[in-house]
């Protein structure tokens, strides 16, 4: 498919009619084939190519079943996502009413925990499945403005038939995702959906800034047990003659003693008291804290234990990973956006890339040399001993195994960079 001229104020400033009668001679183009005269934007076409690749049919309105009122409300408590609704209902609710949308929050699955806006709208929803616990994963019901930012982790808007099934060919909708600045995780969608009438190009920077707004609130949040995290660990330091952390469950520093201030300490999952393997710190004996962990170096084994060999798994597209194996055992650590596309890179060049090369790969720029190696210093933060630099690559001595995807077309779907979307289209 080729580059698109369509952009959303175009589609805004035509008639409903005229815009819905030029996205299906789009759509019925991409379906057959064909090259349209004018193309799809990139999101959306990189969506309708995974769907075809995956089969789903794109004239059938396909449903799961419904989730259940008390598994509904098992993921509301113990999602993230309940500690922000206060600010995405402040901030979006009344504007959906007044423009005619409802506000929907998705959890990872896609699946809809909370609904809210327009009664007129809510019942509209109703007849396109847009209930609670429903299932928008892209993959079930086609491009979406729940499903797809899920999948590419970009704000996106699906306007008529933008919509891969043509059973929402009436819809318009904006959703962005809502990542967990503790610790990376995309932990959801706030979506913004109404009929075509009620379609503007501003509502995806809106829907934009209320995510960014909620993401916010957590980093807030997550200050405030960190200062707690503080007042525990502090005494506790003091009386330590070594080098210790205070960290919380997900790595990030209240507390240092005789230790350089650092980043967020790469933690294995399940973390557990006793002796652990880190390939930050080398041999440490882990404590449970209040709200975290109290890490104290080996200081007869001050020297971080060297790596054999580094797995990176890219086959999850929304769970991209690595895993050192050393001579002291093995550490897993999931990985950005950002910092899978790095080691991507990385993989695929074993002699070693500059930060001029990153940032072409990254960027198509390779002036913004800054940015790669403000990235790259984060990831030596967190893989002492195993990337080397001048130029950035994998350690000599250390096997790279990289297992992509079944498919190349799912390589990090979340990935705009120009090095990656080659890849995904078989051009390495």
């Amino acid at each position: 498919m080729q580059n698109s001229s369509l952009d959303l104020a175009r589609l805004a400033a035509m008639d409903t009619v005229e815009a819905t009668r030029l996205l299906k001679g789009v759509r019925d183009a991409a379906l057959s084939g064909r090259r349209p005269a004018v193309g799809p934007r990139a999101d959306i076409s990189e969506s309708w190519e995974r769907m075809l690749r995956n089969g789903l049919d794109p004239d059938r309105d396909q449903r799961a079943g419904v989730l259940p009122l008390e598994e509904i409300e098992r993921r509301r408590l113990t999602s993230p996502l309940v500690e922000v609704l206060p600010v995405l209902r402040e901030s979006l609710v009344s504007i959906a009413e007044a423009a005619q949308h409802i506000m929907v929050v998705a959890d990872t699955e896609g699946r809809l925990l909370w609904r809210e806006g327009s009664a007129a709208v809510l019942r509209k929803g109703d007849s396109h499945g847009f209930v609670l616990g429903a299932d928008w994963n892209e993959g079930l019901v086609g491009t979406n403005g729940v499903g797809t930012p899920l999948v590419t982790r970009r704000p996106v808007q699906v306007h008529s038939a933008e919509h891969f099934v043509s059973s929402h060919h009436t819809w318009t909708c904006a959703g962005a995702p809502i990542t967990d600045p503790r610790d990376g995780r995309l932990i959801g969608v706030v979506d913004i959906s109404g009929p075509l009438s009620t379609m503007h190009p501003a509502t995806l920077t809106l829907v934009t800034s209320i995510a960014r707004l909620a993401e916010a609130e957590l980093r807030n949040r997550h200050f405030a047990s960190l200062d707690r995290l503080r007042t525990v660990a502090a005494p506790l330091l003091a009386r330590l003659t070594g080098r210790a952390l205070a960290v919380d469950v997900n790595g990030w520093p209240a507390a240092v003693i005789r230790t350089a201030p650092s980043g967020r300490l790469s933690l294995p999952k399940a973390v557990r008291a006793g002796r652990l393997w880190l390939p930050s710190l080398g041999m440490c004996t882990v404590e449970p804290l209040p709200g975290g962990w109290l890490v104290r170096a080996d200081e007869e084994n001050a020297e971080p234990v060297a790596a054999g060999r580094v797995v990176l798994d890219l086959s999850r597209p929304r769970q991209p990973s690595v895993t050192v194996h050393g001579t002291s055992g093995s550490w897993a650590h999931e990985l950005s956006p950002r910092h899978a596309e790095l080691l991507y890179f990385l993989a695929r060049h074993p002699d070693g890339r500059t930060a001029a090369q990153l940032a072409q790969d990254v960027f198509e720029d390779p002036t913004r040399t800054v940015t790669v190696r403000a990235e790259m210093s984060r990831l030596r933060r967190h893989l002492a001993q195993i990337l080397a630099h001048r130029p950035y690559r994998f350690a000599e001595e250390i096997e790279v195994e990289l297992i992509g995807p079944e498919h190349p077309g799912d390589l990090l779907p979340h990935s705009t960079a120009p090095a990656v979307r080659g890849a995904r289209r078989g051009r390495v």
